[in-house]
């Protein structure tokens, strides 16, 4: 009796998923199709970014090559056009080539990029972090003390590796300024932070001892 009931509750089952595939048939031909499309659509898309990534390599490189060459009204275009790409790989590097070789003069034009791959370029957190401290390294020798303190506050303000080179580049420019009382505090706050860079914090040591000690 027992055999015989597990073996209706058994056909029973089957019927039932029997039934529901039949009813359902379409919108599981559709979930299907649409996972498979996902599926396709992503791998396509890393095929794409990845020839794209490659053509970018090439540019950049290009561009290297025609700088020394002697190009360089078409090699700052070039480079500008890379930085637009928001790439997180290139577009860094081709402001870097550019400020590092003194292609563009224009300081608003190179905050301009700047901008566009600190807002605009998905970056990790720590990259965007040392983009973020470069312009503002870039920044140092023109901008106003709160101009330089609002581009550096992200980092000022978190944990980032990079922000005990940050405290280091305000000590520094309030030095440079002549208000020794600031840069001393931030040279101070280099010594207390716990994640400092070691060398960072060696040189912060130093300068208050060759320079603050009463």
């Amino acid at each position: 009796m027992d055999e015989d009931t597990a073996i209706i509750n058994e056909n029973t089952r089957k019927e039932k998923i029997k039934v529901f595939f039949v009813k359902n048939t379409k919108k599981i031909i559709i979930v299907i199709s649409t996972l498979v499309l996902i599926l396709f659509g992503y791998f396509v898309f890393e095929e794409f970014e990845k020839k794209n990534k490659i053509k970018l390599a090439d540019r950049y490189n290009f561009a290297k090559i025609e700088f020394i060459s002697g190009n360089k009204n078409k090699v700052k275009n070039e480079l500008i056009d890379i930085v637009n790409e928001k790439d997180r790989t290139y577009s860094p590097l081709a402001l870097y080539f550019l400020i590092d070789n003194n292609i563009i003069s224009e300081n608003e034009k190179i905050n301009e990029l700047f901008d566009t791959i600190i807002n605009e370029t998905s970056l990790e957190k720590e990259i965007k972090n040392l983009v973020i401290y470069k312009k503002a390294l870039f920044n140092s020798e023109f901008e106003s003390e709160n101009n330089l303190i609002k581009i550096l506050n992200p980092i000022i303000n978190s944990d980032s590796v990079w922000k005990s080179h940050a405290l280091y580049l305000m000590a520094e420019y309030f030095y440079y300024k002549n208000h020794k009382q600031k840069s001393k505090e931030f040279f101070n706050q280099i010594l207390t932070l716990e994640n400092s860079n070691q060398n960072i914090k060696i040189e912060a040591e130093k300068r208050l001892n060759r320079d603050f000690s009463d």
